[in-house]
């Protein structure tokens, strides 16, 4: 697979300590993927752009409700961002500067966009990697909030967690203290992956797919199940010997996975090509 510069700008990126990854510039090293003329400084510029403005209207009153109510109100009513519920697997919900172009974006772009400018007018914010529904919450350790970026800004309790979970899954869920747990820079990146490799595949892009996967590799080499993928999107599009790797060292890593016989076939064939 030939690498794209936008590629290698990301793996320079990530190769820092977590801490010090640069989520915006990673997220759009993301989306030049697909844009590759892309200026990452316009879309940077842009979100200092919309903290200098709301700096402007933040409340004299320094409480986390508060400025959280005046960025909902910069945010959803002002700029008019939305969660896009029409169209939820359009890619473009998953590149930030769609996002900020568009207005529109899932549950993790929102929060990254939300979390930025916050960050930038010193109200520090954090990605909560619920399953099924990405929320942030201020990072003040007594304050039991959070917030839905996807849904108007949307404050929630655990309680509307608990609902939140059971709605997504259609039953009774067991709210566990680490699906409130705050997600690591390299994990968010990974969800964001994640999430645009199943649009991907949903679409039968098997090639843009693949590049996810290499991405999420990146951020964790040992990530079983993306090492299977790789090597399952590497055999349906003809990198045979790349396949062949992985899906050994899948294998070996979980031999009685339940699909293991299924691994073992395509192994088998490709032995035989």
């Amino acid at each position: 697979m030939n690498l794209s510069s936008a590629w290698q700008y990301f793996r320079d990126e990530i190769q820092q300590p977590d801490e010090h990854i640069n989520l915006v510039k990673a997220a759009l090293y993301i989306a030049q993927e697909e844009y590759f003329d892309l200026d990452i400084e316009e879309y940077i510029n842009a979100i200092e752009a919309m903290a200098i403005e709301l700096e402007e209207r933040l409340p004299l009153e320094n409480y986390p409700l508060k400025i959280i109510q005046c960025i909902n109100q910069y945010f959803y009513d002002d700029l008019a961002f939305t969660g896009n519920k029409e169209n939820y697997y359009d890619p473009r919900n998953s590149f930030l500067n769609d996002v900020i172009e568009r207005r529109v974006g899932i549950p993790i772009t929102l929060a990254l966009l939300y979390i930025e400018v916050a960050r930038r007018i010193d109200f520090p914010m954090i990605g909560i990697g619920m399953p099924g529904h990405f929320l942030i919450r201020p990072d003040i350790p007594e304050v039991e909030i959070f917030v839905d970026a996807f849904n108007n800004g949307e404050i929630m309790f655990l309680q509307d967690c608990q609902e939140r979970l059971n709605q997504i899954y259609q039953q009774n869920v067991t709210l566990k203290p680490e699906f409130l747990a705050p997600v690591t820079n390299r994990q968010f990146l990974a969800r964001m992956l994640t999430n645009l490799k199943y649009i991907y595949l949903k679409q039968q892009e098997l090639e843009k797919a693949l590049l996810c996967v290499e991405r999420i590799l990146l951020l964790f080499p040992n990530a079983t199940l993306e090492i299977r993928d790789r090597g399952l999107l590497s055999y349906q599009t003809g990198r045979f010997n790349q396949a062949s790797l992985d899906l050994q060292a899948y294998l070996l890593q979980v031999p009685d996975a339940q699909d293991a016989s299924t691994i073992r076939r395509l192994l088998a064939q490709m032995g035989n090509l």
